[in-house]
Order: C-alpha cells, then structure tokens, then sequence
C-alpha cells in the first residue's frame, strides 16, 4: 500500500492527516498519510530507507529550508523559492522536492481581490514567507518582510509605526505565532491602525479564527486563515505525486 505523510517536528496542530485520509477514502485509493515528527533532519534518510511504500512527503515548519540539502534534485520554481513543501519518491529513489504553498496562497489570496493598494507586510521570514514573496513578486506588489532581527532585506517589529500600517493594506502572517494550543498570542504588529481596507491573511488554520485574524476584524479588514491554502496547496501536492 502506498503510503504519504506530513514531515516536521510538532505536528499535533496539523490538518493534513485528516485532509488526505478523507480524501484517500471518499476516492476509495489504496493509501494511507502519517505524521513524522522528526526532532532532528538527522533522522531524515532512516525514515525513508525504514518506511516501506513512501511515494510523497509534505514539509512544514521548521523544514521547509533544512530539507534541501537532503533531496536529490530540486524543481525550478522551488529553487527560486528556496523552500520545499512537498517531496515525491522519483525513479530509483531519487528525491525530488517541490513548492506548492505560492501556487496554494496565491490561489486563496484571489478571492480577496481587489485590494485598494498593492501593497503588503509579511511577517516572518522562513521557508513558509518566501513562498509568499515569490507570489507578491510575481503579483507585482510592494512588501516588506518584517523579523524579529531585522537585515538587508527586513524591517524590525519595532518600526512598524501607523504610517508604514497605513501604506501596507495586506498583512500575512507566516510565523506559527497562535497556532494551536497558544491561541491567545498572536504577532507583535500595531493593530490600533489597521482598518476597513486592510487584508489579514494568517496561514494558521488551526486555530480557525485567530487572535491575528480577531484584531484585524474588529478594526473592520477582512481576515482570512490558511485552510484554503492548505486545501489548494494539498492539492497541488497530489498531482506532483501522481504524475
């Protein structure tokens, strides 16, 4: 029986388990998903050689980056991203890593258009945050990327003032700050000036309604959680596999 699975290291808060054994049931396949918590990438090439019938992987926090050196050959689009999400068993064992979180947001991201101005904040710069400026590249917008240790290529929490949340009209959350148990945190950001044309994309969806996404409501923005993109991006993932 062929078998498929979520790759990270907490995975308790993961909806990808449920996703694909309803699907793999509903369709009637011969498959089944499991979670691999894996403390440590070290123990990456044990767990391939050990599971027999491992045709695909999923790869979430904190991955998406580490697991590249460990895969045979990498799609153009994910080499452009620098994070994989998705791995398929190839031709005598290769390892062959994908990208599907831009195809999966941009996709959810849509049904939020038009946005007054193309402009955004991504908070967090990790693997889940470059899959996201590859999309607002690619959609011609203007961001930035905000981190806790600001660079080159990043603005500090500290220096979001009202001007820069007001010339910012969508917000994307890519840290795992309120992700189920710790639903009552939630990103660091001024929201006393978000309003009725700002966007509040959280790619948590566990749990549904976020602290991010209530702040940002009841300043009147339209929130939305990950779950479409996780559905988009799960999809995704399963025609890499089967093609």
């Amino acid at each position: 029986m062929a078998k498929y699975g979520l790759l990270g290291k907490d995975l308790s808060h993961s909806f990808s388990k449920a996703f694909f054994t309803n699907k793999f049931e509903k369709e009637k396949r011969k498959a089944t998903y499991h979670n691999f918590e894996l403390e440590s990438l070290d123990l990456f090439p044990e767990l391939t050689y050990k599971t027999e019938g491992l045709k695909g992987l999923n790869v979430t926090i904190p991955y998406k980056e580490e697991i590249i050196p460990y895969l045979d050959k990498i799609d153009k689009e994910a080499a452009k991203i620098g994070a994989v999400n998705t791995i398929k068993f190839g031709k005598n064992g290769k390892l062959i890593g994908y990208n599907t979180d831009h195809y999966g947001f941009a996709k959810a991201l849509a049904d939020y258009f038009p946005i007054k101005e193309k402009t955004a904040l991504i908070l967090g710069s990790g693997g889940a945050s470059k899959a996201i400026s590859y999309v607002l590249d690619a959609m011609e917008f203007d961001y930035e990327i905000v981190a806790r240790t600001p660079s080159i290529d990043s603005i500090s929490y500290d220096s979001l003032d009202r001007e820069i949340m007001e010339d910012h009209l969508l917000i994307v959350n890519c840290t795992p700050i309120g992700t189920s148990p710790n639903v009552e945190d939630c990103p660091r950001i001024p929201y006393q000036y978000i309003g009725e044309d700002h966007v509040l994309f959280d790619l948590i969806y566990n749990p549904t309604e976020t602290e991010f996404m209530k702040r940002g409501f009841v300043r009147g923005a339209r929130v939305s959680n990950g779950l479409k993109m996780l559905e988009y991006q799960a999809q995704k993932a399963w025609k890499i596999w089967n093609s």
